[in-house]
């Protein structure tokens, strides 16, 4: 049928695949909330019809509107927001509770999208730069506040999604290479790491030396940039001191592992790895984990719910849901770049990368790779802020995608 022309089919089948699989997942962990998440998962369709059947041009002209509509709601959080697990970063109405970061990440998306599609943009202008840094900076810091670094984390998204309009990839570099010496820094001793970015500077300033022309800026840059990330080397274990207990323990898990905190930080971690390892290759089967159905792993239905899957499914079952998060992300990539709007692309690309921000931080959190920060797995963790906030974000991609299959120009 004709209006079936541009509906993307296998990017909404993995959509439907994933919720659907995950629900089932949580139901094993719990029952009730199994149902719960299916009734969230019945509101978000019917959000997403509205969506589906609404005009495609609504978002982009009430982007602003959306952005500020998300800004408010986070800076609602210091006076009415309720603590949850030791972070101040949920409205509570009754029985129910909304996370509003997760609907401040698309109003984000949308406003980039609609700046950078902009006639005046342009990312060599310095002011086109600080305001598109701006509208990812101020929800980012807002969020940082409350504090929730795992979701500030996330604004980095919008970054990939500068970086396919041209912005330049120093940025990515010099953002690893601060984060890498803050935790080498707490991992061995910081004069060691001192001697060797002084010998990797000296170096690079040698095969360099009659390339460049040596003024007083280009100077006054190398030596600041030198005295940064020695005063980083030596700053960390000072940095990292001053971080609440909890925090603390989920960076020092890393280099410990979570045994040296199986009573507090590690513990989460411990039981995760036990439940994914003790599946093998097929699993113990759905709800025959002994680990998930024992309650062992606190919290397993939102942020640690892979560990089910792995306990479950397997290594075999866990290893195709991986796939099906590397196709569906890599379609979404695809489908933004065949865009013939610039507000479509850069929304596509905001929307897959704000995705593997998430799949990778989690999968690398339920793993031992990365410090728990409490980011969900999408579509897939239990929550009803996060499931709908996804598929708002997934029904107005595929909408923008079905109007530009369907437009003439």
């Amino acid at each position: 049928m004709k209006w079936t022309e541009g509906i993307d089919k296998l990017g909404l089948g993995l959509y439907f695949l994933l919720c659907i699989f995950a629900i089932a997942n949580i139901y094993s962990v719990d029952q009730k909330l199994g149902e719960k998440q299916l009734v969230f998962f019945g509101i978000s369709l019917f959000v997403g019809l509205i969506i589906f059947v609404g005009r495609s041009k609504f978002f982009e002209n009430m982007s602003g509107i959306i952005y500020i509509g998300g800004v408010l709601l986070l800076i609602g959080l210091f006076p009415f927001g309720k603590e949850i697990l030791g972070q101040k970063n949920w409205y509570k109405f009754g029985s129910f509770t909304m996370q509003p970061v997760e609907f401040a990440k698309i109003g984000t998306a949308l406003m980039v999208s609609n700046y950078v599609s902009g006639p005046d943009f342009n990312l060599k202008n310095r002011k086109s730069l600080l305001t598109a840094l701006g509208i990812i900076g101020i929800p980012a810091v807002v969020v940082l506040a409350i504090p929730d670094v795992g979701s500030m984390l996330v604004f980095i998204a919008f970054f990939i999604a500068l970086y396919r309009e041209g912005l330049s990839g120093l940025l990515f570099g010099v953002g690893f290479l601060f984060a890498g010496v803050f935790l080498v820094s707490l991992a061995i001793p910081p004069v060691y790491v001192v001697i060797t970015i002084l010998l990797i500077a000296g170096g690079w300033i040698a095969m360099n030396y009659y390339k460049m022309s040596w003024n007083v800026i280009s100077i006054s840059s190398i030596a600041g940039s030198i005295l940064i990330l020695c005063g980083l080397a030596f700053g960390s274990p000072y940095i990292l001191e001053k971080l609440p207990k909890h925090q603390r323990e989920r960076i020092e898990v890393l280099f410990k592992g979570e045994k040296a905190f199986r009573d507090t930080s590690g513990y989460n971690l411990l039981y995760s790895k036990t439940a994914i390892g003790s599946g093998g290759l097929l699993g113990k089967g759905y709800r025959e984990g002994s680990v998930t159905q024992g309650k062992f792993v606190p919290e397993q239905e939102t942020d640690y719910i892979f560990c089910t899957v792995g306990e479950e499914w397997g290594f075999l079952g866990s290893a195709i849901l991986v796939l099906c998060y590397m196709v569906y992300i890599g379609r979404i990539y695809y489908l933004a770049e065949k865009q013939k709007s610039t507000f479509n692309r850069v929304f596509g690309y905001c929307f897959a990368s704000i995705l593997l921000m998430h799949f990778t931080i989690n999968l690398g959190m339920v793993m031992g790779l990365f410090p728990t920060v409490g980011i969900p797995l999408p579509y897939f963790s239990y929550g009803g802020s996060s499931l709908l906030a996804f598929s708002i974000m997934t029904f107005i991609f595929f909408k923008l995608n079905y109007a530009d299959k369907n437009s003439l120009v």
